[in-house]
């Protein structure tokens, strides 16, 4: 079972260390809603329903229209059971025919670790009856008029206020935030179930791209025509890639991908973002950027795929729990990478392989982004699109220090080297982002534009589960404001830029002596290439 009273026990500890002294010795009561079920703009058709981060790890229960009421009564141990009061909503007859009911109240407490499960109908008469037995009662909500968050119903708030009962929403999140941000074995758990799919089926679609190279798979002239049985799929565009990756979590009882997934081929894949996933692989010589592809798709194998990279950042969920994985892998050339793919390829390998060796518990998250922007800097120097003292016409202002102090390297590799995964895939703002918390200080080692994007900057504590994912991407926009820049050899520049971009990203957890990587799919350049080659 899902351990939801420790969970609130452990929130709770967080909330009380966040009040002031005058607020301690109070009776402290948190009420959430959960999530509805959404509909289709305008229309009565269901749109995909998941459960409210912060409401699920204090219940574990993913019921839609759910409501918690947690009580927290001073001079009592936190370390025994708290209050945990589940209110679902009732069976409504008429609806039968059309969705699955939720559970009774009476089959809902063996399913969810709380200790009392109501209708939701009779929330009012508890919230009552929990401001007639605490008349010091202060009532914690998530932050009110957000539309990030499940909308209490003003009835709820207003049976507080019309006893004078302070109502605040200053403290809770940040606490639930704080409890969230290290994990405990059961959330490592499913953590790791989560990564296991999503490993297997990053694999899948190499392996897919593979069978086509070595010939197993070959385009038929009624392609799009008639249906295609997954083992005759090919990938010769995005959308495919996609498909195979969602269809392979879905056979493993993944219900929900923890975000868009994000398929570019080609220069597209120096879009970090770029969910669109709706153009064909290129054909023939690569081009200039653009998120257009004029390319027809090949017509009976007479032509070839040109060569270039596949970025797939995609993960699924595990009740909840979020995984979050990208690997880059060539397609054309035998499926094997270009010369210059391949070196920035190893480049990044390298920025994530320092990055590995130098986790710990204390040491600063910024400082594992700042080794990333000197292993690039260096590997930069020694391709030669970064210049050296040596250089022809150089000088000490091409030294790795003062390129490192220039802040370029920011153009190649603009965001953080990772963030915080749990319950959302960019998990715990609040406890680790100083934009969504001015309390939190980074270090900023090195030029400030290294942390702008950075999502984490606290030391590491045994129990966080992080990312760690480099990447060295050649975007026009980003390429425009160095154009001009002393420190680049843009000759040497040009012949990279095609690569598009390239990031290798797993999912760790902090231990006492380091980490373990909970990503089990591959990204050594070997064994990709032999699987893209379908050599292996």
């Amino acid at each position: 079972m899902f351990p939801a009273s420790q969970h609130v026990i452990k929130a709770f500890n967080k909330l009380i260390d966040l009040l002031p002294d005058v607020e301690r010795n109070k009776t402290h009561v948190a009420l959430l809603a959960g999530s509805v079920t959404p509909f289709r703009n305008d229309t009565d058709r269901e749109m995909p329903f998941r459960q409210e981060s912060n409401f699920y790890y204090l219940s574990g229960c993913a019921v839609p229209g759910s409501y918690l009421l947690l009580t927290y009564q001073h001079g009592t141990s936190l370390s025994g059971t708290p209050s945990v009061q589940l209110f679902i909503p009732e069976i409504v007859s008429d609806t039968l025919m059309w969705s699955v009911p939720p559970p009774t109240p009476e089959e809902a407490i063996g399913l969810f670790d709380v200790t009392h499960v109501s209708h939701s109908s009779s929330l009012p008469k508890a919230i009552i009856e929990q401001l007639k037995a605490f008349s010091d009662a202060v009532f914690h909500v998530l932050p009110k008029g957000s539309p990030l968050f499940p909308t209490l119903a003003e009835q709820y708030i207003g049976l507080a206020t019309s006893r004078n009962a302070p109502i605040t929403d200053k403290y809770l999140l940040r606490a639930v935030h704080q409890a969230r941000l290290t994990k405990d074995d059961a959330e490592i758990a499913l953590i790791q179930k989560a990564n296991d799919i999503s490993s297997r089926a990053h694999e899948v679609v190499m392996r897919v791209l593979g069978q086509a190279v070595k010939g197993a798979l070959k385009k038929s002239k009624d392609a799009g025509t008639r249906p295609t049985l997954p083992g005759d799929w090919l990938i010769e565009k995005e959308a495919e890639a996609e498909a195979i990756f969602v269809a392979s979590c879905r056979r493993e009882d993944s219900v929900h991908q923890a975000y868009l997934p994000i398929v570019a081929a080609s220069n597209r894949a120096s879009t970090l973002h770029y969910c669109c996933n709706d153009k064909a692989f290129a054909w023939g010589p690569v081009g200039k950027h653009d998120h257009k592809n004029n390319q027809q798709l090949a017509q009976d194998g007479e032509r070839e795929l040109a060569p270039q990279v596949l970025l797939i950042d995609a993960g699924c969920e595990w009740n909840c729990y979020a995984s979050d994985i990208t690997r880059t892998m060539p397609v054309g050339n035998g499926g094997k990478f270009t010369p210059e793919a391949r070196a920035i390829y190893e480049l990044v390998l390298k920025m994530q392989k320092l990055s590995f060796e130098a986790l710990k518990p204390d040491l600063h998250w910024d400082a594992i982004q700042l080794l990333c922007h000197r292993t690039l800097v260096k590997g930069f120097q020694e391709l030669g699109i970064f210049k050296t003292p040596a250089s022809p016409g150089s000088g000490s202002w091409n030294s790795e220090e003062a390129i490192l102090a220039s802040g370029s390297s920011t153009a190649f590799f603009p965001h953080g080297v990772g963030h915080s995964l749990g319950l959302d895939v960019h998990d715990v703002p609040s406890a680790s982002d100083p934009e969504k918390n001015t309390t939190i200080q980074g270090l900023e080692l090195g030029h400030k534009s290294f942390y702008r994007a950075l999502r984490l900057r606290l030391p590491l504590e045994v129990g966080m589960v992080v990312t760690v994912e480099p990447g060295i991407y050649f975007h026009p926009h980003l390429l425009s404001a160095i154009r001009d820049s002393k420190h680049i050899d843009h000759e040497v520049l040009k012949r990279y830029e095609n690569v598009g971009g390239v990031r290798i990203e797993d999912v760790v957890l902090i231990t006492p002596d380091g980490y373990r990587n909970l990503t089990t799919v591959r990204s050594d350049v070997e064994w990709l290439e032999g699987v893209c080659s379908g050599a292996l």
